[in-house]
């Protein structure tokens, strides 16, 4: 736990940092800024269930600082941290065929957090 807080105070210092320098081929930032556009790009924002609450797939707004998320599976370990490749956006819309028809629904025993519709993306602030 406490790693992680010192990871993420290290990750907001070197941003304020750098907020005001340009990008290069060596600053791990503006890297990880291109892995994530590059990934963003060729893959949907959303996975393979629907929220029930909305019929589709539900985007979770978060701080455009936060860069990994956390998912969660009952029974043998599989917690894993994922980065969040995607960021929202004027141009972002709803999934295609609107909804039901190509998502599956939330199981009647979930395993994973996955399971539940809702996807983290960065907010464009």
């Amino acid at each position: 736990m406490i790693s992680r807080i010192i990871l993420a105070a290290g990750l907001v210092a070197s941003a304020i940092t750098m907020s005001g320098s340009t990008a290069s081929a060596s600053d791990p930032l503006a890297v990880a800024q291109v892995w994530n556009h590059n990934y963003a790009m060729n893959r949907p924002w959303h996975g393979n269930y629907y929220n029930q609450n909305y019929g589709q797939p539900l985007a979770l707004v978060v701080p455009p600082t936060a860069h990994m998320r956390q998912t969660y599976s009952w029974g043998v370990s599989q917690n894993k941290t994922y980065p969040i490749y995607h960021q929202f956006g004027r141009s972002a819309g709803s999934p295609a065929n609107g909804g039901r028809g190509q998502f599956q629904p939330t199981p009647l025993w979930p395993s994973h957090t996955d399971q539940f519709g809702t996807y983290y993306v960065r907010g464009p602030w």
